[in-house]
């Protein structure tokens, strides 16, 4: 399954978002990622990699090739604190957009190469997430 492949199966779902299990075991098996916005404070990573990063009103996640850096007020540790930092040296980031197009609450900026979907809310758009192959964040 393709990034746009999926991206077009996931267009139109309703916030709050459920992601369907086969979606997910399909993203995971073809080294996808989705990202979704939930709330007015968290980015949601489902598919080859699962991650929750807080950011209430926009923020920023890092992803390398090994998956999505956890939020870095979750990073505790001599060695954890290292590892953060090694990786997010070459991480590419993800920019979490809130309500900074109209008509959405959330949007995301990343030079990752991406398809887009839209989540709705009765009907109206919530929230513009992405797909991505993990390797492309290499």
């Amino acid at each position: 399954m393709t990034k746009e492949e999926l991206a077009a199966q996931l267009n139109g779902l309703e916030y709050p978002t459920r992601i369907p299990g086969t979606l997910i075991i399909a993203a995971q098996s073809a080294g996808l990622v989705i990202l979704c916005g939930a709330s007015d404070d968290l980015m949601e990573f489902y598919g080859a990699r699962r991650e929750e990063i807080g950011c209430y009103d926009g923020g920023m996640a890092f992803v390398d090739a090994d998956g999505v850096l956890p939020d870095r007020d979750c990073v505790d540790g001599d060695e954890e604190v290292a590892e953060y930092v090694h990786r997010q040296k070459s991480a590419k980031t993800i920019e979490a957009l809130w309500s900074k197009e109209d008509g959405y609450s959330w949007t995301y900026k990343t030079d990752i190469p991406h398809a887009t979907f839209e989540v709705v809310e009765d009907g109206a758009p919530y929230c513009r997430g992405i797909v991505f192959a993990l390797a492309d964040a290499a």
